[in-house]
């Protein structure tokens, strides 16, 4: 079966969904997402968006708030651009329906950790779900868009692999796609393909991502010859709660700078030996104290303590996470939260100029899923938010200029062609490749890393990888397959960028060089697949 479109937008968090409903007005947009449309990262962000939005801030402060958190390499003529365009951003989220805080007449600001100045727009603590819900409800009202739920795209389709020739520049006609539900292979083809499929948590035995957080638009575009950066900055949030069942739930970074404390076991405050922000300090180094105590200590968490704040206004400031804490037996007005990181953001992944634009033709990648420059070593608190919408708009504006400026033809492009594949009765090949990729990427390439640690880590995926395309081609597809074959695909990735980087920056932290260089590695890191 065949899907055309004039747009294809591969995830349903904030950068394609922007996107969507902006390309809508000038042609048909198709939406391929793999669970719910809800189900994104956006979805779970609880503390908000940055940008200057008081008269007491500037872009100035903002950019270098962004520049010192970055750790040097971020490129600040794309920061100043995102933070520049970032005012007239929230204003067409709020034209489309998101509501926002507001404190008497105007909008409740609050503080995260990196930030000079109180910046952070927010719904509550459930920023994300109020974003996602005006955002779903915009789109489904337009005629333009088709929802695909329960689609997961499988690889990108490309010039060079239609024609078996190599071309320079290549050039995307969309996407081959598994719809889960009837097991079906679909092709859909567009004039533009837009990567908006988010980060890549799962790669990591702990992580507060959602399940979709498998790295598919990395995968499949580094699988497609686009260049892929920066991957071995993989944000760890400092603090999701440690606790049996509550699967790596967030606590915001807001609830820290209301005024929350890290404390040890024994209620011993320990940030300030770290950082003269203290609990404010990026996140990072709050990451990289955290985990150093839990070490020095033998303990399997540490303590973040708003006791001191009024209970009222915990409870009204933070409803969801007080709500959640609770129903997991914990008040977070009468006792310290455990907490623990958990991987988060990466910072790195397709490389992109400042449409969103990537080195393959036609393509683009916006969000997390983008590497653009703007986080550098490590991604200043609610700075995510504001770099996928920005970008949404950059890429399409870009976009409907490159479909205007070219006239469209197709080569013949052929159905899937599932070859002589047959239904497997092994599937506990897929579970524990799965389990065995994110425990040693965990435990190898985590917050602190070694030479020694990250070649074990490249030695086991090459051999996982080998099983994993062995069971790719003989056995009918699997939405588990898929993911499966992305994650170890982005953990090679993160590896060989880890390798590349001989210092310690931001969050790529290794024991064989300790400190940072910036002399040979103040830029970088870069790999590109030979096809």
């Amino acid at each position: 079966m065949k899907i055309e479109s004039d747009f294809l937008v591969i995830g349903s968090g904030i950068a394609g969904l922007t996107f969507a409903l902006q390309a809508a007005e000038h042609g048909t947009v198709a939406i391929v997402t793999k669970r719910e449309v809800t189900e994104s990262a956006t979805n779970y962000a609880q503390g908000g968006i940055a940008t200057v939005f008081s008269k007491e801030d500037t872009f100035d402060a903002h950019v270098q708030d962004t520049l010192v958190a970055g750790a040097g390499i971020c490129h600040e003529d794309v920061v100043r651009m995102v933070v520049e365009e970032g005012p007239q951003i929230i204003n067409n989220l709020i034209e489309w329906g998101v509501q926002f805080t507001q404190s008497g007449s105007s909008y409740d600001l609050t503080r995260e950790g990196g930030h000079s100045q109180r910046r952070i727009l927010h719904a509550d603590d459930v920023t994300g779900r109020e974003i996602e819900r005006a955002l779903v409800a915009a789109v489904q009202e337009n005629p333009n868009i088709r929802l695909f739920e329960h689609h997961i795209a499988i690889d990108l389709i490309t010039e060079a692999k239609v024609l078996r020739k190599r071309l320079k520049p290549n050039r995307c006609l969309g996407a081959h796609v598994l719809d889960i539900n009837n097991n079906t292979v679909m092709t859909f083809t567009a004039k533009v393909t837009l990567l908006a499929t988010g980060g890549a948590g799962k790669v990591y035995l702990y992580t507060c991502n959602p399940d979709v957080a498998t790295g598919d638009g990395v995968a499949m575009a580094y699988r497609a010859g686009a260049t892929i950066a920066n991957m071995e900055f993989m944000q760890f949030h400092p603090t999701t709660l440690y606790h049996a069942h509550a699967k790596s739930f967030l606590i915001s970074e807001a609830v820290r700078g209301e005024g929350a404390i890290l404390r040890r076991r024994d209620g011993t405050a320990f940030m300030d030996k770290y950082h003269q922000l203290k609990d404010l300090a990026p996140r990072d180094i709050v990451a990289r104290a955290i985990d150093n105590e839990m070490k020095t200590h033998g303990d399997d968490c540490v303590y973040l303590d708003i006791t001191h704040k009024d209970p009222d206004y915990v409870r009204n400031r933070f409803p969801n996470i007080y709500q959640t804490c609770l129903e997991f037996g914990l008040d977070m007005t009468k006792e310290p939260l455990p907490v623990v990181p958990a991987a988060h953001y990466l910072c790195g992944g397709v490389a992109v100029d400042t449409n969103g634009q990537t080195d393959i033709s036609h393509l683009y990648a916006i969000g997390e899923v983008a590497f653009t420059g703007l986080h550098g070593a490590n991604r200043l608190a609610s700075n995510s938010l504001l770099e996928a919408a920005v970008y949404a708009g950059r890429a399409f504006k870009h976009a409907v200029s490159q479909i205007e400026a070219n006239s469209f033809t197709f080569p013949e492009i052929p159905e899937w062609d599932a070859g002589t594949a047959t239904d497997s009765d092994e599937m506990v090949v897929v579970s524990q490749n799965w389990d065995e990729i994110r425990r040693f990427m965990w435990n190898y390439v985590g917050i602190v890393r070694s030479d020694k640690r990250l070649e074990r880590a490249l030695h086991r995926i090459n051999l996982i990888q080998e099983e994993i395309e062995d069971y790719y081609w003989n056995f009918t597809i699997t939405s588990d397959l898929i993911e499966l074959r992305n994650i170890a695909t982005v953990a090679e990735l993160i590896v060989k960028c880890a390798q590349q980087r001989k210092e310690s920056r931001g969050l790529h932290c290794t024991i064989d060089y300790p400190q940072r260089d910036d002399i040979h590695w103040k830029k970088d890191s870069f790999v590109r697949k030979n096809i």
